[in-house]
């Protein structure tokens, strides 16, 4: 049995960019952006408070860092748990004792789930991220455009509930739909963090208007990292401090540069490496050159100079 010829067709196959969601640009030929008081390196920190459900279905695909072993898998499960219950208290002294800002994505599970560890970051008056409803609520093209928009609103609405309206997204996984970034300009949310493919943020078109994009060092998470790559906690320390080395470096010829890093409650508030993530903050605290802000900062300061 053969094919069908309309198998191979792709519609949008062509030179260039198989999208019209933002022209091709090197950074490079850019005009240069300006961070608040003129510092030439930006660096945003970004801690993910994440429920991931005991009772996963992995569609369309088993997210990163959830469940591996048969139902139930207490073993992954309640080390996930561990980053809400211990490890991200761990992360706010070692934010506070370095004087170092950071901004918080949160799934809606864990304010509907865990309300007083919600309560209290909100509390803090740092930005709250938009994560979606839990790790295993996958954007993906199957979804349907009313559920997904039922999603992305039940996740803002829940940060609404204790705070004001979060600005900015994270999708679990950092998986999106084609529609997700539509759903999510007509939400009211300004930027995304889930292209991971600049050093610069950059407009997104939707088919109402346009949203920015942030990008995330991937590369760089501490899951990615050590759980990943399996580095040790002291090489990661030292990959993001040759990052921020080899940015600063850059960033002296005129073009500033930016850094948005993800660490992860579960992995990096652990005892055996707060440590690394303590000598990480210090680095940056002691930083002349830097400045660390939330990546709605970064975002506005984008479109104020776009």
């Amino acid at each position: 049995m053969s094919l069908d010829q309309n198998y191979l067709q792709y519609p949008l196959r062509r030179r260039g960019m198989d999208h019209d969601r933002y022209p091709f640009s090197m950074l490079h030929e850019r005009p240069p952006l300006r961070w608040p008081g003129d510092k030439p390196l930006a660096i945003s920190i970004v801690v993910a408070v994440e429920h991931f459900p005991l009772n996963q279905q992995g569609r369309p695909f088993k997210v990163p860092g959830g469940m591996t072993t048969a139902y139930p898998d207490l073993r992954h499960f309640s080390l996930r748990d561990y980053g809400n219950r211990v490890g991200i208290w761990r992360i706010l002294r070692a934010l506070d004792a370095a004087g170092v800002p950071a901004s918080f994505a949160l799934n809606a599970a864990v304010i509907e789930r865990f309300p007083t560890l919600a309560r209290s970051l909100a509390a803090r008056g740092d930005e709250l991220i938009a994560h979606g409803l839990h790790m295993d609520a996958l954007h993906h093209q199957g979804l349907g455009e009313d559920t997904e928009r039922h999603w992305i609103e039940s996740a803002r609405d829940a940060l609404t509930a204790i705070g004001p309206a979060p600005r900015g997204w994270l999708s679990p996984a950092k998986q999106q739909s084609a529609l997700t970034p539509d759903l999510l300009q007509e939400a009211g949310f300004s930027y995304m963090l889930d292209w991971i493919n600049d050093e610069w943020p950059y407009r997104f078109a939707t088919r109402n208007g346009s949203i920015t994009a942030v990008p995330l060092s991937t590369e760089l998470e501490d899951r990615f990292v050590m759980l990943h790559n399996l580095h040790s906690e002291n090489s990661w320390v030292t990959q993001v401090s040759d990052a921020i080395d080899w940015l600063s470096s850059e960033a002296s010829t005129g073009s500033p540069r930016l850094l948005t890093l993800l660490v992860h409650a579960w992995v990096i508030g652990q005892a055996h490496r707060i440590a690394a993530f303590e000598k990480l903050l210090a680095a940056i605290a002691a930083l002349n050159d830097t400045i660390v802000i939330s990546p709605h900062t970064i975002a506005s300061s984008f479109v104020a100079n776009a």
